[in-house]
């Protein structure tokens, strides 16, 4: 039996609705999560929201509504984007919910008991926009004076009493823990920014907040809610079973296990810094990996309200369609950096790589197959160039699963591609059409070999287009037990041609997009 997968998103901030950038996110971690179950793993993904702290509390203020109102409202639209856009999360948690509390107590009383706790007095400078708190020496000076975080974000001078986590105590076992593992941190830049910051020197970090109400509560302190960070982070550990169900954490978070958090570039200190730390002083297993991609550009710009260019990506799947927007933004875009978008790049790499190339090769194929053979599968008599083809698919296979596996999605894609343009070459140049007058059975070979192939590619890229891959294979007559890694190559050809399967005329996948007036 192989070993547990757990997977991540970083769970979102609902104080707005879900931009491109939080689609993104959550379509890789899901295309991983795939990936994984179809390579026989016992695997649970959690996504969900974030939904404390004193950006949501001043939001629901200007609303005129209470908090936990507004938490309700906001986080629905992150549910219903999760489910449109075929997102498979095993849970989908929020933060209001009563075991997360639970949780989140837990964790504090357990760095408490460790002596990593005590009560002072904060005094410095705060980002509201970020929920963090910065160092004189990270700051720089905007307009009119006004002091700004490394994001870019407006910071206040902020005084309160506070609880204070001894951060500073970890500063080498958090160094040692990146040198003994150097994948801890991905992709390398982001491992180098941290190692970096961790390498200055850490400052003790106030984890508790007396000037709003909406939060956990600190446990025997009254008038205290946590910093944001501790009760948002330790959403991973609640869907994991802590505190109260050991067989569940033993199972999905146990030491050593396989535990990835895929977030954004612009947390990845709270959750290699701050994360470890507070879990080191629980006593807990830390994740084994912590992946840091880039951000989504609005045709290269950094989307933002007053530019009013922020993209709804419930409004990008309604007009491009689902897998053509997840295929696109997998493809398109290397994980780890930063990558752009735009309508008419959605229309080109949906129309030249789904539409034209895979699309068509399968149409052309079952159609002909449905037509000239009444569905019935052809006969295989294998040749030279016909192996060759099914080894060159295998192939790509193997570095489909390879990159998957690198949390390198749009290299597992362009090994996908090189065997989908082999199959366009094969067809092209064996002509079935031809074949059909001059040659009956070695059309049915070419045919047979194409109806392999096709399956093995349907097979293949499952996690980037699950409904649309689906289909497919539901077309081909392919039981669900046939659509793991191992049946590419294992000729489950012959066995589904054995039980009399009759092709019925297929379907279009991939209906080619047209851009509009309002795409420009």
């Amino acid at each position: 039996m192989s070993q547990p997968y757990t997977i991540t998103t970083a769970i979102s901030y609902p104080n707005g609705r879900p931009h491109i950038g939080h689609a993104y996110e959550v379509i890789a971690t899901d295309a991983i999560a795939r990936f994984q179950r179809m390579m026989g793993r016992d695997v649970f993904f959690q996504t969900g929201t974030d939904e404390h702290g004193l950006k949501m509390a001043q939001t629901a203020r200007d609303r005129g509504m209470e908090p936990r109102a507004l938490a309700d409202e906001m986080s629905a639209y992150f549910k219903d984007m999760d489910d449109r856009l075929n997102i498979s999360y095993d849970r989908f948690i929020r933060t209001s919910e009563s075991d997360h509390h639970r949780a989140s107590q837990a964790i504090w009383q357990a760095m408490e008991a460790n002596g990593d706790l005590y009560l002072g007095r904060y005094e410095g400078w705060y980002s509201v926009r970020d929920e963090a708190f910065y160092d004189e020496k990270e700051l720089s000076e905007g307009e009119g004076g006004q002091k700004l975080s490394p994001q870019g974000t407006p910071v206040e001078w902020t005084v309160e009493e506070s609880w204070f986590f001894r951060l500073s105590a970890y500063q080498q076992k958090l160094l040692d823990l990146y040198n003994s593992q150097p994948d801890f941190i991905q992709p390398d830049s982001r491992r180098n920014e941290i190692m970096r910051f961790v390498e200055g020197g850490l400052s003790d970090l106030s984890v508790s907040r007396t000037s709003f109400d909406w939060g956990v509560k600190v446990p025997g302190s009254d008038g205290h809610v946590m910093y944001v960070w501790v009760d948002a982070l330790t959403n991973y550990l609640t869907g994991c079973g802590y505190p109260d169900d050991a067989a569940r954490m033993a199972r999905y978070w146990a030491e050593g296990g396989d535990i990835t958090h895929i977030i954004g570039k612009d947390i990845v200190r709270f959750h290699t810094v701050y994360w470890p730390a507070f879990l080191m002083s629980a006593k807990l297993p830390l994740p084994k990996q912590v992946f840091g991609h880039g951000f989504l550009l609005n045709r290269g710009e950094k989307m933002s309200k007053s530019l009013g260019n922020v993209a709804d990506p419930m409004e990008l799947a309604e007009r491009f369609g689902v897998d053509q927007l997840r295929y696109f933004l997998l493809s398109e875009v290397t994980f780890g950096n930063d990558g752009s978008y735009s309508a008419e790049a959605i229309v080109a790499r949906s129309n030249s790589d789904l539409a034209n190339s895979f699309g068509n090769l399968a149409q052309r194929t079952l159609s002909f197959i449905a037509k000239n053979l009444d569905g019935r599968l052809p006969e295989s008599a294998a040749r030279d160039e016909d192996r060759e083809l099914l080894k060159s698919v295998s192939e790509a296979a193997d570095i489909f699963q390879k990159s998957m596996m690198d949390l390198a999605p749009s290299a597992a894609i362009e090994a996908w591609m090189r065997a989908v343009f082999a199959c366009n070459a094969y067809i092209d140049a064996q002509a079935p059409w031809a074949l059909r007058k001059t040659d009956p059975a070695r059309m049915e070979a070419v045919l047979a070999t194409l109806y392999e192939a096709i399956a093995s590619l349907a097979i293949m890229i499952q996690p980037v287009i699950p409904a649309s891959a689906s289909a497919l294979l539901d077309q081909m007559g392919l039981d669900k037990d046939q659509r793991s890694y191992d049946a590419i190559g294992a000729d489950c050809y012959a066995a589904l041609r054995a039980s009399g399967f009759t092709l019925s005329a297929p379907k279009p996948l991939f209906p080619r997009l047209e851009l509009t007036e309002a795409d420009a």
